[in-house]
Order: structure tokens, then sequence, then C-alpha cells
């Protein structure tokens, strides 16, 4: 029995030494199937793993603006999927993205199918938002497996020349800089991170390696050496991206264009019965009204609550504005994008006509109703779930409806995760609105009104003309 249990173990070792070891060390030694350094004596690649992140990858990317520096992303899946927007800027920024798994899991603890998968997952998502197809993928911690070396060919596996530990923040700033100075040189390939949350890492060690890398790219200037993609430092050994075929809606069957003239018929119907008024005037997207709330307690993730007969402002959106949004939009992906931007703009706006208006000051928070409610968290509103009933019921009818018409999946949409596409409540207090938007329109309106007292105090001091 123990010779049989010391064979079995002795073929785990043999399985796992083909699977897994040999090929991470097969590519790190001899660089088979992987690029690790390229030939340019006056370019380098800087590449940055595990990301974006909300707080360090905005900051970074402004860094690599400032110094007309290019890098290489090696995204985590589920991390592009919460922040597409910065998939998009770091794409519309002329940087190049590849795949780093869809869970920051290493291959060796992954079936040869679960790792293709999470390599597809990844770049389905790099596409649907920027449009084109990605063939960079980088391995979690470099670690490889046999089928790795068996990819298909528009995959390239892109590894490193140089790293720096910048995810420990024990490292330091100083010791950082001069490691990555030591390695500065033409053809290198340096691996850092935009995040870290990952295993083993520190969660605020990116501090550190943006004030590190602010150095390294002056030093670099000082050089003339420039930061490049991966792709432009592999040269012509590369397989380019391509993009994708998917298009904007561009037509409409007869059913569809009848529902659309219903659709904004019902919506100037609304508008004028109900005096909706318009956050931004010259790009709408935002209606709104005051109104008396009626129904059940609703608690807000900071302890508001709005209860019944409470004073709010109801929030709509613009049904040609996301009309036009959805038919010009290349994926949901793309939609959601461009929905967080205008909502970026439209939010500020809103603060300012809450703050110059005092009637609706007195509302205890912004309230609505909506089926696209992927990500709104972010702009402090809190998410809940409908009170089951008519209103409900009809909401979700009415709501899948419109989006069959905006999305641009259209009513594969709906086939396809129906499950999702449930109306849900919106709600954000008045404070929150003022603090995160309105200081600005607090300071306009305060001023405003400061001078219209002084301009009723002027008048007040002439005399009346017989």
């Amino acid at each position: 029995m123990t010779n049989l249990l010391q064979s079995i173990l002795l073929w785990l070792l043999y399985i796992s030494s083909f699977y897994a070891f040999i090929p991470s060390l097969v590519s790190r030694l001899f660089g088979f199937r992987v690029f690790r350094r390229g030939r340019s004596e006056t370019e380098f690649s800087l590449t940055f793993d595990d990301g974006p992140d909300p707080k360090y990858t905005p900051r970074l990317l402004d860094l690599l603006r400032q110094y007309e520096a290019k890098a290489t992303f090696f995204v985590v899946g589920e991390h592009a999927a919460r922040h597409p927007e910065l998939i998009q800027r770091i794409h519309e920024e002329g940087h190049l993205l590849g795949i780093h798994n869809y869970i920051h899991k290493t291959n060796w603890l992954m079936r040869p199918r679960t790792v293709r998968d999470q390599i597809q997952r990844t770049g389905q998502i790099i596409q649907e938002v920027t449009g084109v197809r990605t063939c960079y993928y980088r391995p979690p911690w470099g670690i490889m497996n046999l089928f790795d070396f068996f990819s298909k060919k528009d995959r390239r596996i892109i590894l490193w020349s140089s790293m720096f530990e910048d995810w420990r923040s024990s490292v330091g700033v100083e010791k950082l800089t001069e490691r990555m100075l030591k390695e500065l040189r033409g053809g290198e390939v340096m691996l850092l991170h935009d995040r870290g949350t990952t295993l083993g890492a520190d969660a605020h060690a990116p501090e550190q390696m943006l004030q590190a890398l602010e150095v390294v790219l002056q030093e670099a200037n000082r050089q003339q050496l420039h930061s490049v993609r991966i792709d432009t430092l592999m040269g012509g050994v590369t397989v380019s991206e391509s993009k994708t075929t998917s298009q904007p809606q561009t037509h409409l069957s007869p059913w569809k264009r009848m529902v659309v003239a219903l659709w904004l018929g019902w919506e100037k119907l609304f508008h004028w019965v109900y005096h909706l008024h318009t956050a931004s005037p010259e790009d709408p997207l935002l209606h709104y009204r005051s109104r008396v709330y009626h129904g059940a307690l609703v608690e807000m993730d900071d302890g508001h609550v709005i209860r019944n007969g409470d004073p709010v402002i109801e929030l709509h959106f613009d049904n040609k504005k996301l009309f036009d949004l959805g038919m010009t939009s290349r994926s949901s992906m793309h939609l959601a994008i461009r929905m967080i931007r205008a909502m970026e703009q439209q939010l500020p706006d809103l603060a300012r006509q809450v703050a110059l208006q005092p009637e609706l000051r007195s509302a205890k928070a912004l309230y609505g109703v909506s089926m696209i409610n992927r990500g709104p968290e972010k702009f402090g509103f809190t998410v809940r779930e409908l009170a089951p009933g008519p209103f409900s019921s009809a909401s979700k009818v009415y709501l899948k409806l419109l989006l069959s018409v905006i999305h641009p999946a259209g009513t594969k949409r709906l086939k396809q995760r129906s499950e999702q596409l449930v109306p849900k409540m919106i709600a954000m207090p008045l404070d929150v609105l003022l603090d995160r938007y309105g200081q600005h329109a607090l300071v306009a309106a305060t001023a405003e009104h400061s001078s219209e007292h002084l301009l009723v105090s002027e008048q007040d001091l002439v005399p009346e003309r017989n």
C-alpha cells in the first residue's frame, strides 16, 4: 500500500512538472513562444498588470500623457467589466490593451478549458468596449501551463525582462526608483502594477510606483529613450490587432420605427403634462420634476431614508437621447461607457439647478426608476429593488420594450440575460448630490443671492421720484 501511494505521488509530481513547472521554466530561460525583450536601442516598453483601478489608473494615464509615453495594460477581466470607462480611455489615448485572465488566478490551478474561457471572456470585454480584438496575453505571475504553448497562433504571450517588486510598499519609493533607473535602456520590457488588490500585493503600493515612474520618465526623456507599446517594440514579428465587425445599428424594422414614434410622442406628452425641467438644455439627458414620494420606506446606503410623503426630485432619462446613444453604440459596454460619461456631465448641471432654486433644495433626495442600472453606485446612487406589485410589473414590461429598441443587441439582449433586466429604484440624498457635484453651484447660488440682496438694498436707498 505504501509503495502504491508513493508511485501515485511520484506520477502526480511528473504530471504536474510536465503540465506546469517545465513550461514556465522553458519560457523564462529560453523565451520559447513568448516575447520578453525587444531589440531597439532607443525604445522600451512600460507594461502594467492587474488593473484597471479607479484610483490609480486615471493618475497613471495622466502621467503617461504628460510625458507623451505609450504603454501596454494587461487587464483583469473582472476589473475591466466594472470600469469600462477606464478601458475606453486607455484605448482612446493610444495605449495597447492585453489580457491578464478574467480573475487573477494562476494557470497552474486551472484546467486548459478554464484558462481558455478566462482569456476569451476578457478579450470579449475589451472588444465590446473598444471595437478592437486584442491578441496579447500575459498569464498571472507569468506562470504558464503546457497548453499555453499550443495556444492559437493569433495570440502572443508577453512576459518581461525586468520587474521591481513594485507591488510591495516595503520597497519604498527611493529603492524602487533606483531599481527602475538601473534597468532603463532600449529594448527593456518593464513590469509594473497599477492595482494593489491581488494576492500578495499592498493596496497602496501603486502610489509609490507612480512617484518612481515620474522620475524614470524624466530620465528617459533626458536620455532620449521613448516608452512605446509592446506591439511597436516587437516590430514586424507581432500579430496586429484586428477591428471587430460589430457596428452600430443603422436600420430599424417597421415595427421598431412604430415603437420609437409612439415612444417619443408619449415622452412629449408626459413632459407637457408633468412640466418636466431639463438639467442640461444644451445636451438633454436628465429631466426632473419636484413631487411628493408615495411608497414604502427607502433606506439609502448612507443611512438617509425616504418616507411616504417626503418631497423628492424625480428623475427621467430623455428617450430621444437614449435612442440616439443606443443606435450609435457598438455594444452594451460601449453604451454603458457613453451613459457614464453623459451622467458625469449631467449631474453637476443638475446640482447647479438644485442649488439655484430654493424650492428644490427642500427635497429629501433624487429618485428614479430605470432598467439601465449598472454602475450608478459610483455616482453616489443607492440601488434598491422595487416592491412587488402592479407598478413594478408594468415598469418591467414597459422598460423591456424600450430596451429592445435602444440596446445595440436589440432583442438578443433580452433573451440572453432577461433575469438581469429588472427595473430598479435609484436614489441619492440631496446632500450627497450637492457635496459631490454642487460645490461650485452653491458658491454661485450664494453669490447670486448676495448680489440680489445688494441690488434690493441699493434700490431702497434711491428716493422715489414724483
